[in-house]
C-alpha cells in the first residue's frame, strides 16, 4: 500500500453523517454526559490506586500529585471539547486523529485506546473485588484467595516493583466484568439510568466520609507533606511526579464522554458542557478525600487495594464502615460501566471503518446497542483482571493515556492547520502562532508537555527494572506494540474501507 494510504484521512462531512445515520439512539443531553464524565473518572483513583500512590511515592504529597495530574489533563480536555464539538463522531480521539492525521495514525491512537481502556476495566474490577471480599469479610463472608487475588503479585523493593506469581485466580473480578457486560448489552439509557443512580450513591457516600472523617484528622499526618526521598522514586519530589502518572489515568473518565458523540442530542454544545464539568468537579471532589484520607491513616499503611475501607475502619464505626464499602463497589461499578461503554464505542467505530473485525460493530436488533463489541471488551479486560496486579495494569493505562492525549493535541493543531473553515462551537483559549503554515496554539504544545511529564516516570521506572532484570513489563508493552502492527498489516490494512477517506 502507497504512503498516500496510509495517511488517508476521513473527511470531517463524512463523519458528521455517519453520525447522524449510525442507527444508535440519540438520547443524551448535557447533564447525563456530566454524570457519564463523573461515573468514570471518580472511581478507582480515590477508591483504589490513591492507596498505593501515597504508601508507595508521595506520602500526604498525593494530594498534589492530583492537582497537577489534574492540570495536564484540564489542558487536554480543552483540545478534546474543540475536536467534540467541531467532529462530534463516535469513536473519540480516535475518529478526531482519522480525520485530521490519517489512516496509520489512527489505526496507532486505536490501539492505544484499547490497551487503555482494556487495562482500566481490568484494574477496576481488582478494586471491586478488593472491596467486596473486604464487605464480606464484615459478615463473616470469607472468600478464599484462591479465587480473590490475581496470578502475578507485586512487591515494592528498593523502591520499584517486583512480581511473583501467586498462583491466584480473580474471579470475583471476572464476574463483576460479566454483570457490566450485561447491563452494557441492554442499552445506552439504560445504562445512562444506572449510571446516574451509581454516581448519586457514590457522591453521597463520598460527601459523608469526609464530613465524619474529618473529625478523626491527625494534622501530625500531613508532616511533611512531601517526605524525603528514600530511593529511586520513593517519596520526595520525584515520587509526587510518580505518583502524578499513575493516577493520571483516574481522569480518563472526561475523554469518555466523547465516545458518546454517537448517542447525543445536540453534541456541538452538549459534548463542551459534558466534558469541562466532569473534570471539574471531579478534580475538587479528588483533592478533598485525598487530604481527608491521609490525614486519618498515616500513608504507609495504605498500600492495599481498599485504601478507603481502612481509614473507616481507623474511625471506628463499624456500621458507616459497611456503608461506606458498599458505597465504594458502586463507585468503582459506574466506573466500570462508563469504561466499558467507552471501550465498546471505540472498538465500535473501528469496525466500521474496517479496522477490526465487523463484530464489533454488529447492533443488537432490540437494543440497538454493539452487544458483540460489549461481551468482547468485557472478556478481555476480565482476563487481565484475573492475571494481573494493581501496580502494572495502572502503569500501563497511563502509558496509553498519555500518548493518547498527545495525539489529540496534535490533531487539534493539524485541523487548525488544514481545516480552518469548519465550525467550532467551541475553541480553546488563549490562541496560538504560526509557524510558517501551520498553526500552533499556547494550549495544545501545554497539554503535549505536560503529557510527557507524566509519562516520563513510568518509562523511566520500567527502564530500570529492565535494567535489574524485571522483563515483564517492558515485554509485555512491547509485545502489545509488536501485535498491533501485525494486525494492522494483516488484517486491517487490507480491509479499510477506502472510499470513505479522503
Amino acid at each position: 500500500m502507497s504512503a498516500s494510504r496510509l495517511f488517508a484521512r476521513k473527511s470531517i462531512e463524512t463523519l458528521q453523517r455517519q453520525t447522524q445515520e449510525n442507527g444508535m439512539r440519540k438520547v443524551l443531553g448535557p447533564l447525563q454526559l456530566v454524570l457519564l464524565g463523573i461515573g468514570c473518572i471518580v472511581g478507582a483513583g480515590i477508591y483504589v490506586m490513591i492507596g498505593p500512590a501515597a504508601a508507595n511515592y508521595a506520602g500526604p504529597g498525593v494530594m498534589l500529585s492530583f492537582l497537577i495530574a489534574g492540570a495536564a489533563c484540564a489542558l487536554t480536555a480543552l483540545c478534546y471539547a474543540e475536536l467534540a464539538a467541531a467532529v462530534p463522531a463516535a469513536g473519540s480521539s480516535y475518529t478526531y486523529c482519522y480525520a485530521a492525521m490519517g489512516e496509520i495514525c489512527a489505526w496507532t491512537l486505536g490501539w492505544l485506546l484499547m490497551l487503555e481502556y482494556g487495562l482500566a476495566g481490568s484494574l477496576l474490577a481488582v478494586g471491586f473485588a478488593g472491596y467486596l471480599v473486604s464487605l464480606l469479610g464484615d459478615f463473616g463472608i470469607h472468600l478464599p484467595a484462591a479465587i480473590s487475588t490475581s496470578w502475578l503479585h507485586s512487591s515494592l523493593v528498593d523502591g520499584h516493583p517486583v512480581f511473583q506469581i501467586s498462583g491466584g485466580f480473580n474471579f470475583v473480578a471476572v464476574a463483576a466484568l460479566a454483570a457490566i457486560a450485561v447491563v452494557l448489552v441492554i442499552g445506552v439509557s439504560k445504562s445512562a439510568w444506572v449510571n446516574a443512580i451509581l454516581v448519586t450513591i457514590k457522591i453521597a457516600v463520598l460527601a459523608s466520609f469526609v464530613v465524619i472523617g474529618v473529625g478523626s484528622i491527625d494534622p501530625h499526618h500531613w508532616s511533611p507533606l512531601v517526605p524525603a526521598n528514600e530511593g529511586g522514586f520513593t517519596y520526595g519530589w520525584q515520587g509526587v511526579l510518580r505518583a502524578s502518572s499513575i493516577l493520571f489515568f483516574a481522569y480518563l473518565g472526561f475523554e469518555t464522554v466523547s465516545t458518546a458523540a454517537g448517542e447525543t442530542k445536540d453534541p456541538q454544545h452538549a459534548m463542551p458542557i459534558g466534558i469541562l464539568g466532569a473534570l471539574s468537579a471531579s478534580t475538587a471532589i479528588y483533592i478533598i478525600v485525598a487530604a481527608v484520607l491521609t490525614g486519618i491513616v498515616p500513608f504507609r499503611e495504605l498500600g492495599v487495594p481498599d485504601p478507603i475501607a481502612v481509614a473507616v475502619d481507623r474511625i471506628g464505626h463499624p456500621g458507616f464502615a459497611v456503608l461506606i464499602k458498599i458505597g465504594a463497589l458502586t463507585g468503582l461499578a459506574s466506573v466500570l460501566l462508563v469504561n466499558g461503554y467507552g471501550h465498546s464505542r471505540i472498538c465500535y467505530a473501528m469496525a466500521q471503518d474496517g479496522l477490526l473485525p465487523s463484530a464489533f460493530a454488529r447492533l443488537n436488533p432490540r437494543f440497538r446497542t454493539p452487544w458483540m463489541g460489549c461481551i468482547l471488551v468485557c472478556a478481555i479486560s476480565a482476563l487481565l483482571a484475573a492475571l494481573f496486579p494493581l501496580s502494572i495494569l495502572g502503569d500501563f493505562v497511563s502509558i496509553g493515556t498519555a500518548l493518547a492525549f498527545i495525539i489529540v493535541a496534535l490533531s487539534l493543531i493539524w485541523l487548525r492547520t488544514t481545516r480552518p473553515d469548519i465550525a467550532r462551537p467551541f475553541r480553546v483559549p488563549l490562541g496560538g502562532f504560526r509557524l510558517g503554515n501551520v498553526w500552533i496554539g499556547y494550549i495544545p504544545i501545554a497539554a503535549i508537555v505536560l503529557c510527557i511529564a507524566m509519562i516520563l516516570p513510568v518509562v523511566l521506572d520500567i527502564a530500570e527494572q529492565t535494567r535489574r532484570g524485571d522483563v515483564l513489563p517492558a515485554a509485555l508493552l512491547g509485545g502489545y506494540g509488536v501485535l498491533g502492527a501485525l494486525v494492522y498489516a494483516f488484517y486491517g490494512m487490507r480491509r479499510t474501507r477506502r472510499g470513505e477517506t479522503v
